[in-house]
């Protein structure tokens, strides 16, 4: 139906509707079911199918069917259908691994989806926009995602972002009560509609909704929907470059093994196999795939610690992070304003009684509470925190609210943006028209001309004007927060710019939002990470300096610097001197930009929180944008990088601790994997060059590669935290994996393993009388040398996992018990190692001797090597420290 050439009334009708009740929730549930959720179809999910033949387009994969295929032709059907197995059981992993992270992305988005504001059975609720019905009555107001598409029934400087639709970048300003005549006007010239997915960017409105899901207009425009994008971080990116690199090396090692053995007079079928199984055991191919796992883990336990991720190239950041920008209200404090006194040129009230108030009084809170979009009903609230605290301060002066509303109309207003720090309302009482203005002390004190005085207007001179920002400035010291009230009374309706001018100042409130108690040890600890604290708020200079002392952000009145002075800085002095300052004080968004900038450009890695809509530039600025979840507006949310669920700043401090150990997590199974790849290229290398037998078959290698390096790997992914992460500063955006000695661990550890294998497999002749270079070795002595081979590469690399949970700390003090998954992969592989050599079908299969006591007292002894090792390394490390 085309609504827009429809008046409200008809629509209401059409709808079944009542404007002033909305649905109720019985009939928008019915609704709901009759229609289906308001969203927009995906593209349809990848079948598991579809999701395993992907993870055989591989060029190395199909290397290893080459070698299938090569095996069948030359009759070792076990050796085929051996590599077989580990190409499908590599397979369902990475299928596994890609469905696993797909949910935990879709669990994010379902957390993260905006809400609306509808009006059910009288009553003013959020909701998620999903559970959105045709003839909902839906509230807007700045900064909100439009859930769906409304027709308009209200609307008061109404403006709102449609470049999604129209691609006109600048606000379309709206009237409800505009009926258009075209059926098919353009959207652009939908002046009485509202779209879904566009954003409130001025005034408020009401409307009813129309269409959902599919049936709006942004469902109809075909290839516009697409998920959050699976986006490949820069740390997949620079994992994926590692691989490559190490790859051509790998297979150029192995070519000229396979020439070397060539000349040599070896077995050619066999030792192509050897080099195809070393060159895929060399490469750490499965580094994506646990990165994937890795980080959708972390995510999903950030989410479930109220701080939903929203790009995972977010994750790496955090752990860079040496500057959190934070807001005051809400995110350091309760974000529960209090009033705690009022004055007036009469009097200073604080806990008083509705007995006694006086006129001016009885105005001052009356204009307040005319002048407020919030809402506040037993105990339930909507709106902003400062208007519900003037709600409340007129309920506690039993001032009646509904009787109020009754005997008055809103005619007109002039919404709040943060340029002017004010809003305005003409409000008829009887025949009676008055303007109430509320904001900032200063700017409604520039906008006045007299104050009320023993209910006489007097005018404003200097003396009066002084004496008003000295109280305002008492309040301030108090870390009040300060709102003026001022009013006049009109004969006709005036235009917005009159609204605002010529007013009575009546009275200042002082209002309280007192800090979180987690917010003061939160800043400590990132204090102790390294990290610096900037409050950046709108309030006065006085008010953040006594909530910053108190917090611990700043302990000097010169680390206070004020948006005026910001603007009289230049660019590159300000780079040079914004180090010296901790707050920032009556900023507007222009100045959180340029304040980004300016830590940036030290080099700084920048967080910075925000809510509102004109907090976006800022959000983007930022290396990480931290959006409110709770009275950040969609416009805020859509721009950050992660969203807080509890508003909390101790939150931020949880996220940047999860991204450091996230990150060091990945870093051990990188360290891990290549450690594991290099022992088995050195083993390899060394006894072919020596002119020795092979010591690991092709069918023992990728078993190998499968089981003793994927599974320790993932396990130590999913390390616990480590406690002193944040004790430690901050870690460069393009720090290598193998800083701090990860490149010693990995050639330590690899020659380590290699040179104990090397040795393990001399041994499994020497014990039976030969030598590797003998000619005419027996079977099952060359089976016995290659078995113990085998055992020490498992044993060591198995147990070598233990030693890279921590680059200093032994596996002791951690706790051996503390990754239960480790010691789960650890035994894991243990027990599969024990079928292989037990199961006789198994044994033959990789063509393995059973060792005997001798045999497993070196593979166990020999294995715990690298451990050992690495433990008096570490040993060492701690004492010289």
């Amino acid at each position: 139906m085309d609504f827009l050439t429809k008046n409200i009334d008809q629509t209401a009708v059409e709808l079944k509707t009542d404007l002033s009740q909305g649905l109720s929730d019985v009939e928008a549930q019915e609704r709901l079911k009759r229609n289906g959720p308001n969203r927009l179809k995906k593209a349809p999910k990848k079948t598991i199918l579809f999701l395993f033949l992907e993870q055989l387009k591989d060029w190395l994969i199909y290397v290893l069917f080459a070698a299938v295929l090569i095996t069948i032709y030359l009759g070792a059907f076990m050796d085929a259908a051996i590599i077989s197995v580990v190409i499908l059981i590599n397979a369902f992993l990475g299928v596994y691994q890609q469905r696993k992270a797909e949910n935990a992305v879709e669990a994010l988005q379902k957390i993260s989806s905006p809400k609306s504001y509808v009006r059910r059975g009288g009553k003013l609720k959020e909701i998620n926009s999903r559970q959105l019905v045709v003839g909902d009555v839906v509230v807007l107001e700045t900064g909100r995602m439009v859930g769906a598409d409304l027709r308009l029934v209200e609307s008061v400087n109404l403006q709102i972002e449609e470049a999604a639709l129209t691609g006109e970048s600048e606000a379309s300003e709206k009237d409800a009560a505009l009926i258009i005549k075209e059926t098919n006007a353009p959207l652009g010239d939908r002046k009485n509609m509202a779209f879904m997915s566009t954003t409130v960017t001025a005034g408020r409105g009401t409307g009813i909704v129309t269409a959902t899901g599919m049936e709006t207009e942004i469902g109809k425009i075909a290839g516009i929907i697409q998920s959050e994008p699976d986006e490949k971080t820069p740390l997949g990116q620079r994992l994926d470059q590692l691989g490559k690199t190490l790859g051509l090396a790998a297979v150029a090692v192995c070519g000229l093994l396979f020439v070397l053995s060539w000349f040599q007079g070896r077995d050619i079928a066999e030792m192509f196999l050897i080099s195809v199984s070393l060159a895929v055991a060399s490469i750490p191919e499965g580094l994506a795939a646990i990165v994937a796992v890795v980080l959708s883990v972390g995510v999903t336990m950030m989410s479930k610690n109220n701080a939903i991720i929203k790009k995972l190239p977010a994750v790496e950041t955090l752990g860079s992070v040496n500057i959190i920008c934070t807001d005051k209200t809400g995110t350091l404090t309760q974000n529960k304003m209090t009033v705690e006194k009022f004055w007036t040129f009469d009097e200073l009230f604080q806990f008083v009684s509705e007995a006694d108030l006086g006129e001016t009084a009885q105005l001052f809170v009356k204009g307040m509470i005319l002048a407020s979009d919030a809402t506040l009903e037993k105990g339930e609230s909507t709106g902003d925190p400062t208007e519900i605290a003037l709600l409340k301060l007129g309920d506690d002066l039993n001032i009646d609210r509904a009787q109020l509303a009754k005997e008055t109309l809103r005619v007109a207003e002039n919404a709040f943006d943060s340029a002017r720090k004010m809003m305005s309302v003409l409000i008829k009482n009887g025949n009676e028209l008055s303007v109430f203005a509320k904001g900032a002390v200063g700017n409604i004190l520039e906008k006045s001309t007299k104050i009320l005085k023993d209910g006489t207007a007097v005018p404003l001179n200097d003396m009066l004007r002084s004496e008003i920002r000295k109280v305002a400035e008492e309040m301030s010291d108090e870390a009040l927060r300060t709102l003026a009230l001022a009013y006049r009374e009109v004969a006709t309706v005036p235009s917005r710019t009159e609204m605002e001018q010529d007013l009575i100042l009546v009275g200042i409130a002082g209002m309280i939002d007192s800090p979180r108690d987690e917010a003061k040890p939160a800043i400590e600890k990132a204090r102790n990470a390294g990290i610096t604290t900037l409050m950046i708020t709108g309030d006065h200079a006085h008010t953040a300096f006594a909530i910053g002392k108190e917090l611990g952000i700043a302990v000097s009145e010169n680390e206070v610097i004020t948006g005026k002075e910001l603007d009289e800085i230049g660019e590159d002095q300000l780079i040079e001197s914004i180090g010296n300052y901790r707050i920032f004080a009556r900023v507007s968004p222009e100045h959180k930009v340029k304040i980004i900038r300016a830590l940036k450009g030290g080099g700084n890695i920048v967080s910075m929180t925000g809510d509102g809509v004109n907090d976006a530039p800022s959000l983007n600025a930022a290396d990480i944008g931290v959006a409110m979840g709770i009275t950040g507006t969609d416009v805020a949310k859509s721009a950050a990088d992660m969203i807080l669920t509890d508003d909390n700043f101790s939150t931020i401090v949880k996220a940047v601790e999860h991204g450091r150990n996230i990150y060091q997590n990945i870093r051990k199974a990188v360290i891990f994997l290549l450690s594991c790849n290099f022992g088995e290229v050195i083993s390899m290398v060394v006894a072919l060059l020596i002119g020795w037998p092979a010591p690991l078959l092709a069918t023992q290698l990728l078993w190998i590669n499968l089981i003793t390096d994927s599974l320790p790997a993932i396990a130590l992914g999913m390390d616990p935290g480590d406690s002193d992460v944040m004790n430690e500063r901050p870690r460069p955006s393009r720090e290598s994996f193998f800083s701090h000695g990860g490149t010693l661990q990995v050639v330590l550890g690899g020659l380590l393993i290699g040179a104990i294998t090397v040795f393990g497999y001399w041994y499994g002749f020497y014990e039976f009388g030969f030598s590797p270079m003998d000619q005419d070795i027996p079977d099952e002595v060359l089976k016995n040398a290659r078995t113990l081979a085998f055992l020490i590469l498992v044993f060591a690399q198995l147990f070598y996992s233990l030693a890279l949970r921590h680059r200093t700390k032994s596996f002791f003090t951690i706790g051996i018990f503390s990754n239960r998954y480790l010691i789960g992969a650890l035994v894991l592989g243990v027990v599969l190692q024990l079928l292989v050599l037990f199961v006789p079908f198994l044994q033959v299969a990789f063509k393995l001797h059973f060792p005997d006591a001798k045999g497993w007292l070196t593979a166990c002894g020999l294995g715990l090597v690298p451990l050992v090792f690495s433990e008096v390394h570490k040993l060492f490390k701690r004492i010289l420290r």
